[in-house]
């Protein structure tokens, strides 16, 4: 008789669990179409507005295509697109991974140095106020048009962020842990890994998040000057041609790639600052 009673008290705690659990994931997914519904809704008025407006004008094709022509053309050769996205991201990833190793390497370094820091900054000030409009002729010359110089100019765009950030970051330490270290006699690469690094992360991550958008315009901007191939060489072939909707087509793909990729670190982010204030929702 009492089989029935132990029964129910054993399933008590698992239909609680299941309960939890889907409260958790209602909350996620609410959570989510909070952050989701805002701008959505607003590309939705957009281009609802961008539709109406030429339909009404009567504006040819190849001035401004209507969004339902970009998106069918887009979806219609989604293969297309998506090698050549894919051929344009791993070049700004492999820019954006060798900008961004240089740059760390030189900020801990002039961290450590105010001679390296006056040696160094004004060339890498000069790197960054040279157009690379300029540059790039240059680098397809030297180094021919492969994707040497896509990643070259990728790289050359995630440089200088990351390097003044990082510069700040490392020198951001707080004061009496910095004391507390060097009274127990540490060594400058325990001080710099047990302190100096970790203070440094929120800087590097805030570069890190506007570098990425920069490298996929450095991969896009070299492949329109030198490429055969990428969605750079897409815009510039498609642009001569008047082809709008491919032009567009393209330009929401690497839209699409940027926004995948700032969304990655924001993520990477949050994991791995969970202990700083920036990433606390509330704080101030």
């Amino acid at each position: 008789m009492d089989r029935p009673l132990e029964r129910a008290r054993a399933s008590a705690p698992e239909g609680a669990d299941a309960a939890r659990l889907a409260r958790s994931v209602g909350a996620a997914l609410w959570k989510s179409a909070a952050y989701a519904l805002p701008p959505a809704l607003a590309l939705f008025l957009l281009g609802l507005g961008w539709e109406l407006y030429v339909r009404i004008d009567g504006t040819p094709e190849y001035i401004l295509p209507a969004p339902t022509a970009v998106l069918d053309r887009l979806f219609s050769d989604f293969g297309f697109f998506a090698s050549e996205g894919l051929t344009t991201t791993w070049r700004a990833v492999a820019g954006f991974a060798v900008g961004a190793a240089i740059a760390v390497v030189l900020a801990a370094l002039m961290a450590h140095s105010l001679y390296l820091e006056r040696t160094i900054y004004p060339l890498a000030v000069l790197a960054k106020v040279t157009p690379l409009v300029a540059v790039a002729p240059l680098l397809v010359i030297w180094f021919g048009f492969g994707a040497a110089p896509k990643v070259v100019i990728a790289a050359l765009l995630a440089f200088f962020p990351i390097l003044v950030n990082g510069v700040i970051g490392f020198r951001s330490v707080n004061p009496g842990a910095l004391d507390f270290l060097r009274s127990l006699r540490a060594s400058r690469w325990e001080v710099f890994w047990r302190l100096r690094a970790p203070s440094s992360l929120p800087y590097l991550f805030a570069a890190v998040r506007i570098t990425i958008p920069f490298a996929i315009i450095g991969a896009m901007l070299a492949e329109w000057f030198s490429g055969d191939s990428g969605l750079g060489n897409v815009i510039n072939v498609s642009q001569n041609n008047l082809d709008m909707p491919t032009l567009f087509g393209a330009v929401i793909t690497l839209m699409v790639i940027g926004l995948l990729f700032t969304a990655a670190a924001a993520i990477v982010e949050r994991r791995a600052l969970h202990w700083h204030e920036s990433t606390i929702e509330g704080s101030s």
